[in-house]
């Protein structure tokens, strides 16, 4: 097709081109690549739970039960009593009256926004925000209004600034690429000031922050009334697939008859409800599993000062070590791949320009050692000038 050469061409003169990583086996910490065995810290399975032996059984048993597909959509004959009950149980999990499965974040925050807002109103959302947000506001036809990152204030600002109407602010709760978290007590107030609606994507937060894994709308303390959408994934701490969006009963009632990405596929396997109520069990009750993440982020935070490696402030499993340009983020991730480490280097348009970084994320999984080895790996890089960090760039 005219063009798609001469477009990918360009993408890799300018170190932005993207390689899928074609791996063998179950998800986990060690990982095999074309043969290779590697530690691996690049994955979102947080809590470990990808292949927990319960979790494992329960899509078995799912299967057993209800075979392979659902065989349409929610509203049509694929909503079973594996979805249901995982929506209550989901629910009572983030303390809300209901919630409503979507097949993956990506979709739930496509049809929310488009659902609840249009054109003429306003959609205000963080600089950082994922980009399934950004989507979901251009798709709405609503105005979108970016703020400051993690800036309550501007976001006041701009709220007071706009014309009256219904307003719907949107913001990660931890951000994706950069590991903090969003000031939400503050983001809460300035939406409650201006009459606006707050909606929270807490994709890596559910599981990981807050009492219980709860997030870290619960973590602030804040219920339906602060924050009416809250938007959470369990392909990421609770090592499955999906996504849910909780509120009040109008909410999702106005959801099922409105969000168009809930409407106009097909559901889930209910096989994968089964798993994720498994996966939810477990999230509950091995608390040791957020404590081992939170020591083992301790545990890198230290030695990487230690090697004088400056880090973004982030108290969660996700900690970039910010490069500058994309080639450098290319040949330190090329160094330690020869060191037996996985670590996918995040380039623009990701990323902002000149801000490409290694994501390096953390498991419960993981153990002192291997964050030991990535930091010697680290180590050995910095002292033999494979590359130099913080080279700027495009």
């Amino acid at each position: 097709m005219k063009g798609l050469a001469e477009k990918l061409q360009a993408r890799r003169a300018n170190d932005l081109y993207r390689h899928r990583q074609v791996s063998a086996g179950p998800q986990g910490v060690q990982l095999t690549i074309g043969g290779e065995e590697f530690l691996s810290f690049c994955s979102n399975d947080y809590l470990g739970l990808a292949n927990h032996p319960d979790i494992v059984a329960a899509f078995h048993r799912g299967l057993d039960e209800f075979g392979a597909g659902s065989g349409a959509a929610h509203l049509v004959t694929g909503h079973s009593r594996a979805h249901h009950a995982l929506e209550e149980e989901l629910a009572d999990f983030v303390q809300r009256p209901r919630a409503l499965l979507f097949s993956t974040g990506y979709m739930a925050n496509l049809g929310v926004l488009a659902a609840l807002a249009g054109r003429g109103e306003r959609i205000f959302q963080d600089r950082a925000n994922h980009a399934s947000l950004l989507d979901g506001a251009r798709l709405s036809g609503a105005r979108l209004v970016r703020y400051t990152h993690a800036d309550a204030g501007d976001l006041d600002r701009r709220l007071a600034a706009a014309p009256h109407g219904r307003n719907l602010v949107a913001t990660d709760g931890v951000f994706s690429m950069d590991g903090d978290l969003a000031p939400l007590p503050g983001l809460a107030a300035a939406a409650a000031d201006h009459a606006a609606w707050l909606m929270v994507d807490d994709a890596h937060g559910i599981g990981v922050v807050g009492p219980q894994g709860r997030g870290t709308v619960a973590a602030a303390g804040l219920g339906t009334s602060q924050v009416p959408v809250l938007m959470g994934t369990l392909g990421k701490a609770f090592g499955t697939f999906g996504a849910f969006v909780a509120g009040s009963d109008e909410l999702i009632e106005f959801l099922i008859q409105e969000a168009r990405t809930y409407i106009f596929t097909t559901a889930p396997p209910a096989a994968l409800a089964r798993a994720a109520s498994a996966a939810l069990r477990r999230v509950v009750a091995d608390t040791w599993r957020r404590e081992q993440l939170r020591h083992l982020v301790r545990r890198f935070r230290a030695g990487a000062a230690q090697l004088g490696l400056a880090l973004p402030d982030s108290s969660t499993p996700i900690q970039p070590l910010i490069t500058g340009a994309a080639a450098t983020a290319l040949r330190l991730s090329a160094a330690l791949r020869r060191q037996g480490l996985l670590v996918t280097a995040i380039r623009p348009p990701t990323v902002p320009a000149g801000s490409a970084r290694l994501r390096i994320t953390f498991s419960a999984a993981h153990t002192e050692a291997h964050v030991d080895r990535l930091l010697d790996a680290l180590e050995k890089i910095i002292s033999t000038g494979i590359t130099r960090l913080h080279e700027g760039g495009r």
